[in-house]
């Protein structure tokens, strides 16, 4: 067998849905919204945190990193789909879905890396509240970003790298609707135990251990609330770590089951709609948690445009 003709300056074909083109009109109306709704939402996330000063805290420092975060995320990925949507060819250039699988690889990772951070956050403002500003400063919060942003970028490179030089044997069709890993890795035509191994290990680093963390601050945070005879305060802290939980719970519990059972063993089917749930419809979701449960952005919107309005009439 010639493994050797992967074709580097080939297009790919993205199949998507195409299996099923009576429901590709109502797919792609569903993923339209949604993009508006994430662009909309996490925008304004980013513009309230950045406007109002009383947000000028650790956690909405993280929470619009995340924002920013699930922006680009979305925007690496829905554009082409709903081109291949609407029109007639369904392919993507070689340049194109190097891009694509390298951003959309980046962002996920950094993004379980960055709630990790953010239960750490919420771990020393409910348990160590006297001390809060002292441990979470700035420059610490900066590099925690820092770090999860590098972090994301270098496991991409590793994992783009090594998946690009496998032989594809002249495999062009891709059986997703963006070029993701696992659909890029069953178009290879040979073994890789390196492959296996670096997929495991880094699926380990990004996923189960932030997990973990992020299970145990939850851990320690729950017996701090059990503790707490303040019923305002109580409330509060259900309020921010709820919100918080709910994201880690939507993102996590859809990846991990992508990334960490064996290729072989998920229908194709499958494998896309749990794509598709954290690719678009979870940074949909996350500003509609975070301002729906949270007290402090709806008031901040308000004052922004309470000062809007009384700039206006004067």
């Amino acid at each position: 067998m010639d493994t050797s003709n992967g074709s580097s300056t080939t297009d790919f074909i993205l199949l998507g849905f195409s299996d099923r083109p009576q429901l590709e009109p109502i797919i792609s109306g569903v993923v339209f919204i949604f993009y508006i709704v994430t662009l909309v939402g996490n925008t304004t996330i980013i513009l309230v945190s950045y406007l109002d000063t009383q947000l000028h805290t650790p956690m909405y420092f993280f929470l619009s990193n995340l924002s920013f975060l699930d922006l680009c995320y979305t925007s690496s990925i829905i554009p082409q789909m709903l081109v291949n949507l609407w029109g007639p060819t369904k392919s993507i250039t070689y340049g194109g879905c190097v891009l694509q699988f390298f951003f959309a690889l980046d962002l996920g990772s950094t993004e379980c890396l960055l709630l990790a951070v953010m239960a750490y956050d919420r771990y020393a403002a409910v348990c160590q509240p006297l001390h809060y500003t002292v441990i979470m400063h700035p420059q610490l919060c900066q590099k925690m970003v820092l770090t999860a942003w590098l972090g994301g970028f270098g496991s991409a490179l590793i994992l783009c790298s090594l998946t690009l030089n496998l032989p594809r044997c002249g495999h062009r069709k891709v059986d997703h609707f963006f070029c993701e890993m696992p659909a890029l890795l069953k178009m290879v035509c040979v073994y890789s135990k390196i492959m296996e191994i670096t997929v495991f290990a880094l699926g380990v680093i990004l996923l189960l251990v932030p997990l973990s963390l992020i299970l145990i601050s939850y851990g320690v945070i729950t017996q701090a609330v059990m503790r707490v005879k303040s019923e305002a305060r109580w409330h509060k802290v259900l309020n921010t770590c709820g919100s918080h939980l709910t994201v880690v719970t939507l993102f996590y519990g859809t990846i991990i089951y992508m990334y960490m059972k064996p290729q072989n063993s998920t229908l194709q089917d499958e494998g896309k709609f749990f794509t598709f749930f954290y690719t678009i419809i979870t940074p949909t979701l996350n500003p509609l948690i975070y301002t729906l449960r949270n007290k402090d952005v709806k008031n901040a919107v308000k004052r922004i445009l309470h000062v809007e309005k009384w700039s206006a009439k004067s």
